[in-house]
């Protein structure tokens, strides 16, 4: 008798807990449904949100996106010919566009935005590139040549095999990938924006106009002094530069070492060549994100100047040891002192967030699978797998730790050392989501699935 109470009442918090969940996510899309809803058939808005719940379910990195696979989690799984034919009505509506989805992303963006500058805190807009990789399709709108790292990757030398594969990069076909998030020195970040670009067809652009385009509307959102822009190495050089100087921006650069800059001596010098010799001002031990282990890391800064404009800039050199080579980070926040200098290295050293972000997305939502010939329905899809990453950010937040502890301890057990200790385990936290909800669907799917019967 007493077992079959307990059954009863943990069956019960699994059903509160799954109906609070599905409630949460509805409440964070509730804008841009509102929206959607002025514009279309309230059954394609109900399907837009049952897609974005049946992505969080389907895990499966090669046919996460895939409509056929998506149509029994939309439905039930003998209805998958209905579930998936609901949504290639809804991706193929010519009522809305990726536009809607990425004006709601700038929204919660303008939102975390405004709640860092309130509590005075560093706002760190954060830039990385990608690609993505079809190397199997020919057919699919704006496919482009783009430089494989996947094939980089397995061309890498192992120790104990042989015969490692050398040559040239290897290009596959694909779509270039521009990701931009907002995010503090601590906590979660926040997705801003999302871009897919090509060179070819006619949505064909090139990557400095793409990149022109997304830092004018930053700098009309956000303004020129708010944020602090955090760029890698792939915008290091002069037309990047004459960019920030354009729009007037605060930003913190990786510079590659052979890359020249003017000394305060005139001399025109690699970047490497002006800080050898010099000693750091201070050394910290700070953590390494990618490596999962502290560092005692030296930092020292010099002024120097770009040799096309003259413009004033501090190089700011973190040496990591070990034979490690240095960061190289060129900034135009006047940096004079070592307390001056480690906020510039801090802020960089944020920039690991968006690329676990950008593994996640390839990963674990799978945004290599889809299969979809035309370039704006490609798009849509995407951008809806993008609102249930965005759901799992939400969820990573002091006043939810009862919630994601519960679904970890009870979907998603683990007993390894590293899994206990990592501090935002997204990839445990979507598997536990998606098996909680396989067992317990949320109400408004079963309603979904009553209504289509």
């Amino acid at each position: 008798m007493n077992k079959n109470i307990k059954k009863t009442a943990e069956k019960q918090e699994a059903e509160h807990r799954s109906s609070y969940l599905s409630d949460r996510y509805y409440v964070q899309l509730k804008p841009l449904l509102v929206k959607l809803k002025a514009k279309m058939d309230r059954r394609l808005v109900s399907t837009f949100l049952g897609l974005a719940m049946a992505i969080l379910m389907n895990r499966h990195r090669n046919h996460g996106l895939l409509l056929s696979e998506l149509g029994g989690y939309l439905m039930d799984p003998n209805q998958a010919p209905a579930g998936t034919k609901r949504i290639h009505r809804l991706l193929h509506s010519k009522k809305w566009s990726s536009k809607d989805i990425e004006e709601y992303l700038w929204g919660q963006a303008d939102q975390r935005v405004e709640e860092l500058w309130n509590a005075e805190k560093m706002i760190l807009v954060v830039w990385d590139e990608s690609v993505i990789e079809k190397p199997e399709s020919l057919h699919l709108e704006g496919l482009c040549a783009v430089k494989s790292s996947k094939a980089k990757r397995l061309k890498r030398i192992k120790p104990g095999y042989f015969n490692p594969p050398g040559g040239r990069p290897i290009f596959v076909p694909g779509y270039h990938w521009l990701q931009v998030l907002v995010l503090g020195m601590q906590s979660a970040p926040t997705l801003a924006h999302f871009r897919w670009w090509t060179t070819r067809g006619e949505a064909a652009s090139d990557k400095r106009s793409q990149e022109k385009e997304v830092l004018r509307e930053i700098t009309r959102r956000w303004g020129a002094h708010q944020v602090l822009h955090v760029w890698d190495r792939g915008f290091a050089g002069q037309p990047w530069l004459t960019q920030a100087y354009v729009h007037a921006v605060r930003f913190v650069m990786r510079w590659p070492k052979g890359y020249k800059l003017v000394d305060d001596q005139d001399r025109l010098r690699k970047a490497w060549e002006i800080s050898r010799g010099k000693r750091s001002w201070g050394y910290r031990k700070l953590w390494d994100a990618k490596r999962r282990c502290h560092r005692k890391v030296g930092v020292v800064a010099f002024p120097v100047f770009d040799r096309a404009f003259q413009q004033p800039l501090w190089l700011v050199v973190a040496r990591q040891g070990n034979g490690r080579e240095p960061w190289y980070l060129i900034t135009n926040q006047p940096v004079h002192s070592e307390e001056q200098a480690w906020p510039i290295v801090l802020a960089y050293a944020r920039r690991w967030q968006i690329e676990m972000s950008i593994r996640f997305d390839k990963c674990e939502l799978a945004f290599e699978s889809p299969r979809l010939r035309r370039w704006e329905t490609q798009l849509r899809l995407l951008l809806i797998a993008t609102l249930a990453y965005s759901f799992l950010l939400s969820l990573i937040k002091p006043d939810l730790v009862d919630t994601t502890s519960w679904l970890l301890r009870h979907w998603c057990h683990r007993t390894g050392e590293w899994s206990r200790k990592v501090q935002a385990p997204l990839y445990r936290l979507r598997s536990a989501i998606s098996r909680f909800w396989l067992s317990h669907p949320p109400p408004f799917l079963l309603s979904l699935r009553l209504n289509s019967g």
